[in-house]
């Protein structure tokens, strides 16, 4: 070791004079990012024992438990699925699911669209979304009671048809009176024909027509209705339609008494002699009518069939035609906010360049909408899509709760029939497991192309 002119020891030379540089430093491993592997196996492990349990388990052995009889002893196989694709009763089940994808997905993507781009043209956009948006915080189950209350045929109760019922009425007057029926007797200047009631003899101007209806029930008695008053002599071609019913007995039949109520809301005809309804003419609270700008000649009055029929009570939703779609609404009014919220936010998120540069050039709104904001949304609208189609093929709540016993075999769904046939009284695990697997195999192919798409976007 030599000593340098500042007083310091140089490093020792090695044997060709030049200085040494000491003993080889071992090589350095290469630096790794995150936990060891062994640290990420025990935070995993308890995470994996868990989605064995709950998730691999009940696969496996739904599968196994599949290919047996409904006491689990006797191995049938494919039997089950030989079932569910032979069995009138799964076959409209599988029926209605296919409704289900085709429809629901369709129109919770379309509904979703069409408020998300009509929320950035008005006011309160915020509170339209926040209403929208409202029903995801009601359970499917909570919605199903909802919907069987909104449902209800009786127009008192159910919301659809009561307001079905206020429309119709609106544009129709005419009031139903059923089981009614015209006086039959030789004093009676009508009769019944066909349901209808026609005067016997040819009527004209002057003459009043007095028509006696009997059998009006007391429910069916409008709460407008007046007493009864004949018209008089000069009114042209006139009549009255009332209740010909004395309370309390007494009253001569087929004349107007004082006590007795006309029957308001009539429809009344005059037909000429070559059958031809010349005119219409509505009874009034006092049951009488009037034809204006009636030619003058004989006519015969007639109270068309339609009087006596029921008036409109709406629909039957909850009846065997009616009930899925019914139940579809209800999926549809939960789940439109959801959309609305997914597709108003990839709508945020589009370039507001390109839709003015659209604009500058001259393209309308609607060439905007369908040539840049949808293409630019599709990918949005696909993910929200394949959710709804993935929701639709587990809907459970909805069909067991709306749907009445009557009709659930109309309305039922796979995931219902697997509860049914298991649980619900069948007793018959091995179609109910056969039917799970069924309804995986349908999820799988649309979660995994949610999972690549996915992958595709953090990518």
């Amino acid at each position: 070791m030599t000593e340098r002119l500042d007083g310091r020891q140089a490093p020792p030379a090695d044997a060709a004079g030049g200085p040494s540089t000491g003993p080889a430093a071992p090589p350095s491993k290469k630096s790794r990012l995150g936990p060891s592997p062994a640290v990420a196996i025990a935070f995993l492990l308890p995470a994996a024992l868990l989605l064995g349990i709950w998730v691999v388990y009940p696969i496996v052995y739904s599968l196994f438990r599949s290919l047996f009889d409904a006491t689990g002893q006797g191995f049938v196989g494919l039997g089950n699925y030989a079932t569910i694709f032979t069995d009138s009763g799964m076959l409209t089940t599988i029926r209605n699911n296919l409704i289900w994808v085709v429809v629901a997905p369709i129109v919770v993507t379309t509904l979703g669209l069409i408020f998300a781009v009509l929320t950035e043209r008005i006011r309160w956009a915020t509170a339209f979304k926040l209403i929208v948006f409202m029903p995801m915080a009601v359970s499917l189950m909570a919605a199903g009671v909802i919907f069987r209350l909104v449902y209800e045929e009786n127009p008192d109760r159910g919301v659809a048809n009561a307001i079905l019922t206020t429309v119709h009425d609106t544009f129709s007057s005419a009031q139903g009176y059923p089981e009614a029926r015209p006086r039959e007797g030789d004093q009676s200047q009508v009769a019944d024909q066909n349901g209808a009631v026609v005067t016997k003899q040819p009527a004209q101007a002057g003459q009043p027509v007095l028509i006696p209806i009997v059998g009006v029930r007391p429910e069916f008695m409008p709460s407008d209705a007046q007493p009864a008053r004949a018209p008089a002599a000069g009114d042209g071609l006139a009549g009255t339609v009332w209740f010909d019913f004395t309370p309390g007995g007494g009253g001569v039949n087929g004349a107007v008494d004082g006590s007795e109520r006309g029957l308001p809301g009539m429809t009344v005809e005059a037909v000429g002699s070559g059958g031809e309804v010349a005119a219409t003419a509505t009874t009034a609270e006092d049951g009488t009518f009037q034809f204006e700008g009636l030619p003058a000649g004989s006519y015969t009055v007639r109270l068309p069939q339609s009087n006596f029929e029921a008036s409109y009570g709406g629909l039957t939703w909850l009846g065997p035609t009616l009930i899925t779609p019914a139940i579809i609404g209800a999926f549809v009014w939960v789940w439109a906010g959801f959309a609305m919220v997914l597709i108003a936010a990839g709508l945020a998120a589009i370039p507001r360049d390109a839709l003015e540069a659209a604009r500058i050039d001259g393209a309308s709104e609607w060439q905007v909408f369908r040539k840049i904001t949808v293409p630019l949304l599709s990918p949005v609208l696909l993910v929200v899509f394949v959710t709804m189609i993935i929701n639709t093929l587990k809907v459970f709540d909805l069909v067991f709760i709306i749907a009445p016993a009557s009709v659930q075999p109309q309305a039922n769904v796979v995931a219902l029939e697997m509860w049914r046939v298991s649980f619900g009284g069948g007793g018959n695990q091995g179609l109910g497991s056969a039917l799970a697997i069924f309804l995986l195999i349908l999820v799988l192919p649309f979660m995994i192309m949610n999972i690549r798409r996915f992958r595709r976007g953090d990518s």
